[in-house]
C-alpha cells in the first residue's frame, strides 16, 4: 500500500493470547465472547501487527513484537504461536532484511511491543560493538519545533553486562546474551517512556523487560526522543495518556490520505465501543477521553486506522452502523 511516495506494509510478528477478562476490562464475558471466543483457559487470541514504512530514503519499522527470547514455560502461558520469524516476514513483505532498517519506534517498552528489539545470539556481540563505535555520536532528527534527540551513552550496567538476559521465577534464572536486532538502525523511544521503563511500578513492572532495551544502550543506538516528534516527513509521534503514562501513537499523513496507529489506546477492532477498556491501562478514564475525541475525526476524515493486535484487521476505514463506530476494509 501507499500513502503519496511512502510505501506502508503490515509485517506480523507471531501469534499469543492474554485474559479475555483484563483485554475487556468491565465489558462481561457473555457481551465479549460474542466477537472474541475465548480458549479453554479464557484467553483471547492477539498478534502484533508491526508498520513498516519506505519514505524512498529511510526504512522504518514502528513496534517489533513479542521477540523470540521466551522460555517453553512464557510461550505456554502466553499461547505464543509463530510460523515465521520477524526478519522472514520483513524479508518476504518488504524485500529488506534487519541490516536494511534505518530507524526502529518503540511506541513503548511492553514485551509486546518492544520484544524484537533485541535477539539471543552471542556470535553478533563484536559486529554491535564495532557499530556502536561508528555511530557514538548524538543525531539530531527532523523533530517538532524546539525538540532534539538525546543519544544515551554506552554504559555498562551494575551486576554485569546490559548483554545478560534475567528470566526469573520461582524455580529458576536464566542469562542470554542479546545484541540489537536491527544492527545499523537508530533506535527511538521517547524519554519519558524510557524513564518509565527504567523506574517501573508494581502495576506494570511485568511488562518491561529491560533485555529488550539495555542492549541497545551498550552498542549506542538507542536515542531518547520527546513526547513529540516528526522522524521523518510527515510521520508525527505523540504521546498519549491511557494505556499509560508515556505511551505514543503514530499519525501518518501522505498523498491526501492519514493513518493513526492506535496501539494499545485501542488495540483491536473490537475496542472500539467506547467502555471497551482494557484493564490493563493504567488510566482508564483517559483512554476513554481519547476515544471519544479521536474516534469522530478518524471517521469524520475517513482516516486508515492501524490495530497493532487484531487478528483479522490490522488496517481498516471507520463507518457509522445504526449509530455505533464499526471498522470496515480499506476499499470503503
Amino acid at each position: 500500500m501507499f500513502l503519496g511516495d511512502y510505501r506502508v506494509e503490515i509485517i506480523p510478528d507471531c501469534e499469543f493470547s492474554l485474559d479475555g477478562g483484563a483485554m475487556f476490562g468491565v465489558v462481561p464475558r457473555v457481551v465479549w465472547e460474542r466477537v472474541c471466543p475465548p480458549d479453554e483457559l479464557n484467553r483471547v487470541k492477539l498478534t502484533c501487527n508491526c508498520l513498516f514504512i519506505d519514505t524512498g530514503k529511510e526504512k522504518i519499522l514502528i513496534e517489533t513484537g513479542m521477540g523470540e527470547k521466551w522460555r517453553p514455560k512464557q510461550i505456554s502461558m502466553y499461547g505464543i504461536k509463530r510460523e515465521k520469524s520477524l526478519a522472514e516476514s520483513l524479508q518476504d513483505i518488504a524485500g529488506c532484511g534487519p541490516e536494511d532498517i534505518d530507524i526502529v519506534i518503540n511506541t513503548h517498552l511492553h514485551f509486546d511491543h518492544a520484544g524484537g528489539n533485541t535477539i539471543a545470539g552471542p556470535a553478533r556481540g563484536a559486529q554491535i560493538s564495532s557499530l556502536g563505535a561508528q555511530t557514538s555520536s548524538p543525531e539530531t532528527f527532523a523533530s517538532l519545533p524546539g525538540t532534539q534527540a538525546t543519544r544515551l551513552p554506552r554504559r555498562v550496567f551494575e551486576g554485569g553486562s546490559a548483554n545478560d538476559i534475567q528470566h526469573e521465577d520461582a524455580r529458576e534464572t536464566r542469562a542470554i546474551p542479546a545484541v540489537a536486532q536491527f544492527p545499523n538502525a537508530h533506535y527511538l523511544v521517547s524519554k519519558s517512556e524510557f524513564n518509565a521503563a527504567e523506574n517501573p511500578h508494581e502495576r506494570d513492572r511485568a511488562s518491561y523487560l529491560s533485555e529488550n532495551w539495555h542492549p541497545l544502550i551498550e552498542s549506542q543506538q538507542l536515542d531518547l526522543m520527546p513526547d513529540a516528534y516528526e522522524p521523518v516527513e510527515g510521520l508525527i509521534i505523540e504521546q498519549v495518556r491511557g494505556h499509560s503514562e508515556t505511551m505514543q501513537t503514530i499519525k501518518l499523513t501522505r498523498g491526501g490520505e492519514t493513518l493513526f496507529g492506535f496501539f494499545d489506546m485501542i488495540p483491536t477492532r473490537h475496542h472500539l465501543p467506547l467502555p471497551w477498556i482494557m484493564s490493563y491501562d493504567l488510566f482508564p478514564t483517559k483512554t476513554l477521553e481519547f476515544k471519544k475525541r479521536i474516534l469522530p475525526q478518524a471517521l469524520d476524515e475517513n482516516w486508515i486506522c492501524h490495530f497493532y493486535h487484531d487478528v483479522e484487521m490490522p488496517l481498516c476505514r471507520l463507518a457509522e452502523v445504526n449509530g455505533k463506530i464499526v471498522a470496515v476494509g480499506i476499499e470503503n
